[in-house]
């Protein structure tokens, strides 16, 4: 892998051509098999639940770009909300939610740009899809559009998720689009709280299945120009309700370049260790002090009364 060059026209003519080929294909298309009807009231049957934190600290990343994003993922949601995908339907991402325009109240927030970032906006609608993905894959639900990040652009500090689980998009040709192959109809719930996203597939059927989403086949491969590149394969265990395993499934692989030293990686998870220590052993310190000084005071209350 190597990072390819590309003049600021030919990226602008080529984002012109692909959005007007995906407007070409909504408009062929119509409303037929798409997914579009929302409702209030839940289904009954819960499948699977997620959240992710809205405010991540990034390195050289300033915090407004995360309090901006929060402005634009709660104008997102809205839009997809209570959205039902019936057997056969398709829901798409972008066709829900529109375009992020400054006149919807979408604001600036931060966009990974070939391997850097800048501001954009409806900056930040990546934690919405990559949201949405992780919890699609742990259901039934099958994903029939989904682009993988070209760039992996920070550490894994704080990292809950196997690398390379996420979607990204950018509207309108990088979708997110996912359809019901099922006989049940689904339904995503998404909402922002104070401080999480998150978001909730229901049913109205009791699933089926329970699934085990992991990586494996991680490796980083130092290139011939000199940087490194990051790859894995990302598997799905099927298992019965009884527990039983019934598949092995193959997902998806992943190949990106690096934009950090594996070695700052490597550190920042081990600041993470060394700091998490350092607070669970002055948290035992302080209890213990308050037990002596307790115990303390319990004797010199006990020697004055007697």
């Amino acid at each position: 892998m190597k990072p390819v060059k590309r003049s600021k026209l030919r990226l602008w003519a080529g984002k012109q051509y692909f959005t007007c080929r995906r407007y070409w294909e909504w408009l062929k298309q119509g409303r037929r098999g798409m997914a579009r009807i929302r409702s209030s009231e839940p289904l009954h049957y819960p499948v699977f639940k997620h959240r992710t934190p809205l405010m991540r600290r990034l390195k050289d990343v300033d915090m407004w770009y995360q309090h901006n994003k929060v402005i634009n993922l709660r104008l997102a949601v809205r839009r997809l909300d209570g959205l039902l995908i019936r057997p056969g339907e398709t829901m798409s991402y972008w066709k829900m939610i529109g375009r992020p325009t400054r006149r919807k109240g979408y604001v600036d927030g931060m966009v990974l740009f070939y391997g850097g970032f800048r501001a954009g906006i409806g900056g930040g609608l990546c934690q919405l899809s990559n949201l949405i993905y992780w919890m699609t894959l742990h259901t039934p639900l099958q994903v029939t559009e989904r682009h993988r990040h070209s760039y992996d652009v920070f550490p894994d500090s704080g990292r809950t998720q196997p690398f390379g689980s996420g979607a990204t998009c950018a509207y309108n040709y990088l979708d997110l689009q996912i359809y019901n192959p099922t006989e049940d109809i689904y339904q995503l719930s998404v909402y922002v709280s104070d401080e999480e996203l998150i978001g909730e597939w229901r049913c109205t059927a009791q699933p089926l299945y329970r699934y085990q989403v992991y990586e494996r086949e991680h490796r980083i491969t130092q290139e011939a120009w000199g940087g490194y590149a990051r790859h894995n394969v990302i598997g799905r265990k099927v298992f019965s309700r009884e527990g039983e395993l019934l598949d092995d499934e193959w997902i998806t692989e992943n190949h990106a370049l690096m934009m950090y030293s594996p070695l700052l990686a490597q550190n920042a998870e081990d600041t993470e260790s060394t700091e998490k220590a350092q607070a669970a052993q002055t948290a035992e310190n302080t209890g213990k002090a308050q037990a002596a000084q307790t115990a303390e005071n319990t004797e010199k209350a006990t020697i004055f009364t007697g």
